[in-house]
């Protein structure tokens, strides 16, 4: 048995519990350095850099097993009036898991309110709006039992329409968020998929909902510390948290490390039975701004599953532009 069955054979075995048990995974697309740009947690964070704000962000999960989930995002958002009360962005994220891929597409709106008179603070209100598309491609699955009913012929599509909510507030020192995503999703989510003489039939995804916050803390003239928290439930499976430390040197340097693990606060009903490990990943984090105008991040993460294996860890990268508006101010810089 060569060890390119085995990577694969193993590959398809977790992604069938998880399937069945609705654990170790969220539905919701995950990205390490949301640190940097947080929109893809919170829509309400549109136009919190109060400059247009491009990001292409591609991510390889779990790099040396064939199939292994491939993400890439582009999303671009700042300030339209002189005052700063309105935010848009907008996001395209494309996903690919072995036969699986999805195609999104959101447009965000946030309305700031200035809470003082040096408009140190704001609170945001955020509202997201979008479709998703998810297709699956029967002609690479390879079925044990051929002419199985319950797998699909050729390529099959379906198409959602999704809504996300969120609110965030910051000042100098501290951010908070809270969001709340698949707003149209309904309580027959553990398929995306139903078809029968290979018609489709929209499913609903399940309901997730996000925590941000995090603080700054001058450990230096030139040095910065900026731990974070990002907390993740959707009621069904683990809970799941990262805790996170950067140090920010010059405002141009940034290198840390995060913690990703399971974090249930109550009994669920997927753990009667199991005997799951809440291990999950640490990953290095580092990003540096070239100029005023472009910036690159990069991460690694660290599988401390029982996976780490059978891959070879996650890479992933961002590439970040701003486009600084004309006799446009920042009161403060943007660390968060």
């Amino acid at each position: 048995m060569n060890k390119h069955f085995v990577k694969k054979s193993i590959l398809i075995l977790y992604l069938a519990v998880v399937g069945t048990f609705q654990v170790k995974a969220q539905q919701n697309i995950q990205f390490t350095q949301y640190i940097f740009n947080s929109l893809s947690v919170n829509p309400a964070y549109a136009g919190y850099k109060e400059e247009w704000f491009g990001q292409l962000g591609l991510r390889s999960q779990w790099s040396g097993l064939e199939g292994a989930p491939k993400t890439g995002q582009l999303s671009i958002d700042g300030v339209v009036d002189m005052n700063k009360n309105v935010g848009l962005g907008l996001q395209i994220t494309d996903d690919r898991l072995g036969p699986q891929n999805m195609t999104s597409v959101y447009a965000n709106y946030a309305y700031r309110l200035r809470l003082d008179a040096d408009d140190t603070q704001r609170l945001s209100f955020g509202l997201a709006a979008g479709i998703s598309q998810y297709g699956l491609d029967g002609n690479q699955l390879r079925p044990v039992d051929e002419g199985d009913n319950d797998l699909p012929i050729g390529k099959v599509n379906s198409t959602i329409p999704d809504v996300r909510f969120g609110i965030y507030y910051y000042n100098p020192k501290f951010y908070v968020g809270l969001s709340a995503m698949d707003l149209f999703s309904g309580k027959n989510s553990n398929r995306l998929f139903n078809w029968n003489n290979n018609t489709i039939e929209n499913i609903r995804r399940k309901q997730h909902y996000y925590l941000i916050a995090g603080a700054l803390f001058d450990l230096s003239e030139d040095t910065k510390l900026k731990p974070s928290i990002l907390f993740k439930e959707d009621f069904k499976g683990p809970s799941s948290l990262d805790i996170n430390g950067m140090l920010i040197f010059g405002e141009r340097f940034w290198i840390g490390a995060s913690y990703r693990t399971e974090a249930n606060l109550w009994k669920k009903r997927y753990e009667q039975g199991q005997s799951l490990s809440s291990l999950n990943s640490i990953s290095g984090i580092a990003q540096f701004y070239i100029n005023d105008q472009f910036r690159i991040g990069y991460s690694y993460d660290y599988i401390i599953s029982r996976l780490s294996s059978f891959q070879n860890g996650t890479h992933e990268i961002t590439l970040g532009i701003t486009f600084p508006g004309k006799n446009n101010r920042l009161v403060s810089p943007r660390f968060f």
